[in-house]
């Protein structure tokens, strides 16, 4: 009788085309592990991303907007449950592996900063040799979760992650859907929070981002989505030129009205010395760092080590850890 696993892996042989990737044909994992009787590994993936700690921060860390008035700005976290809805809309239509690619959706922004890309920015200019979200995240599932052990994922999921935004290495069509998908979800996610903020109006968008790709947050993802289904085949994942044209003026447009905007930013200079603060802090008293992160300076050194603790912190945390350092604490005479 068949495992419940293994029917599964036999369902991939029809569900899965010739151009995605089957569990069963899966590179396999950092270090061996016996297979799920009840799960594909990729599916395996998936609950162990969801279930990691740093999965759950990323619902306190910042998408676009600093410290938003309200409750319906995007999280990382409502970020990356967005870019998954979207993948694997992609991957059921053109018969890629679903599942795969959800599990490198979930965990493509697992090493992303506090702040955004503004803690991005910051923690790049000091960290010697610079530093990337995506090489984190990557260093998140291998090194950093479960006290150190990581997560031991499947070859494809962790290319997946290392591959979300440069396309570097192409290794799977579902880290294609999972790039391409990034970029639809935050540009329309990020254009909906600009208006709901006043940033920017109903309408402020070009004529022609308007008239081709659409004037509503649903229909402007529907008709992309449904363009890129239609252009997509034969082991490429592609836009009609119109579309192609359409989304590289909307993502200019985004950068030049909202992400380099004024007001949208006019707080991200603060941030440079928040995390710079703390940075230095620790670099020069790093016998203060927690156990697990002094652990990883006398592997990895001691900048590593502050890199690893600052970029996983959320907004929150960073704010406090920056104010127990630099604010002196309240008191009171008895």
């Amino acid at each position: 009788m068949l495992m419940h696993r293994e029917r599964r892996e036999l369902a991939e042989e029809t569900l899965v085309g010739n151009f995605g990737v089957r569990a069963a044909d899966s590179r396999g994992r950092l270090s061996f592990e016996e297979q799920c009787s009840i799960r594909t590994c990729f599916q395996r993936d998936i609950d162990r991303v969801t279930h990691c700690k740093s999965f759950r921060r990323l619902k306190h860390k910042t998408q676009v907007f600093l410290r938003p008035e309200g409750d319906h700005y995007r999280t990382r976290l409502t970020h990356t449950l967005e870019v998954a809805r979207i993948a694997r809309t992609i991957s059921r239509a053109l018969m890629l592996n679903e599942d795969l690619t959800e599990a490198i959706a979930l965990a493509h922004d697992l090493g992303h900063t506090p702040f955004g890309h503004a803690g991005e920015r910051a923690l790049c200019e000091i960290m010697p040799g610079g530093f990337k979200h995506y090489e984190q995240s990557l260093r998140v599932v291998d090194v950093l979760e479960k006290g150190g052990r990581g997560l031991n994922l499947c070859y494809e999921t962790r290319m997946g992650i290392l591959n979300h935004t440069t396309g570097i290495p192409r290794d799977s069509l579902e880290a294609e859907v999972v790039r391409k998908s990034d970029l639809l979800a935050y540009i329309n996610h990020d254009l909906d929070d600009a208006e709901r903020a006043g940033i920017l109006s109903l309408g402020d968008e070009p004529a022609f981002i308007r008239e081709y790709i659409g004037t509503r947050n649903s229909e402007r993802i529907n008709n992309i989505v449904t363009d890129l289904i239609a252009e997509s085949g034969e082991g490429e994942i592609r836009m009609s030129p119109k579309m192609a044209d359409a989304v590289s003026q909307f993502r200019e447009f985004m950068f030049s009205s909202v992400y380099h905007n004024p007001v949208a930013k006019g707080e991200e200079s603060k941030i440079f010395g928040v995390i710079e603060g703390i940075w230095n802090y620790y670099i020069k008293k790093p016998e203060l760092l927690p156990d697990d992160f002094l652990s990883i300076s006398e592997t990895w050194g001691i900048e590593r080590a502050v890199a690893d603790y600052i970029s996983g912190m959320t907004d929150r945390y960073a704010m406090e850890i920056f104010g127990s350092i630099f604010i002196p604490a309240s008191w009171a005479v008895k």
